[in-house]
């Protein structure tokens, strides 16, 4: 019996999502630079390939990584991950590589062309925000930002504690609406 093609089962499972048009796949956060988020103003982000040693990327499953020190420069065109620490990979032999070694960051020519252009105004910096594995492959979140004064920074801090302590009055008050 002949069943047409729309009525068949999609087959594939996450591969047809992607081949869908759908966007996305499961991240598994390795590591994140809540300093970054802290000190600088987030203008713009973007979504960056990492080119890595074999090495690295074990290193990376085991998530022990430091972003902190952590800068991108934009040298001849190319995007540049720098001071980012990746340990060591303990079972590594001679092949190991360098813990704060440059790494290449893999961005459209657009992209680049716009972060150059935006890093060399004063005051706007290039940072990593989180590695993370997607759909199977090292990916870094860099950020276009501006650097905070101290002013702004407790500014941000007030109002992420007034938001906290909203939060807390609602669930609060929920919980006594649900309990009378």
């Amino acid at each position: 019996m002949y069943v047409p093609k729309e009525s068949q089962p999609k087959q594939g499972g996450g591969a047809a999502k992607a081949r869908d048009g759908e966007k996305g796949g499961k991240r598994k956060i390795v590591a994140q630079n809540k300093k970054a988020r802290h000190d600088y103003a987030i203008i713009d982000t973007f979504e960056a390939g990492l080119v890595l040693m074999g090495t690295e990327v074990k290193s990376l499953r085991e998530g022990r990584t430091s972003l902190t020190d952590g800068f991108v420069q934009i040298d001849r065109g190319e995007a540049w991950l720098h001071n980012a620490h990746i340990p060591e990979y303990h079972q590594g032999s001679w092949t190991n590589h360098s813990a704060r070694r440059k790494r290449k960051l893999l961005l459209h020519r657009e992209e680049i062309d716009k972060l150059e252009s935006k890093s060399q105004e004063t005051g706007h910096t290039i940072v990593p925000l989180a590695i993370y594995f997607k759909d199977g492959r090292a990916k870094a979140e860099i950020a276009l930002a501006r650097g905070k004064k101290e002013y702004d920074k407790r500014q941000t801090l007030r109002e992420k504690q007034d938001r906290r302590e909203a939060d807390r009055a609602i669930a609060a008050a929920k919980r006594k609406q649900r309990g009378a």
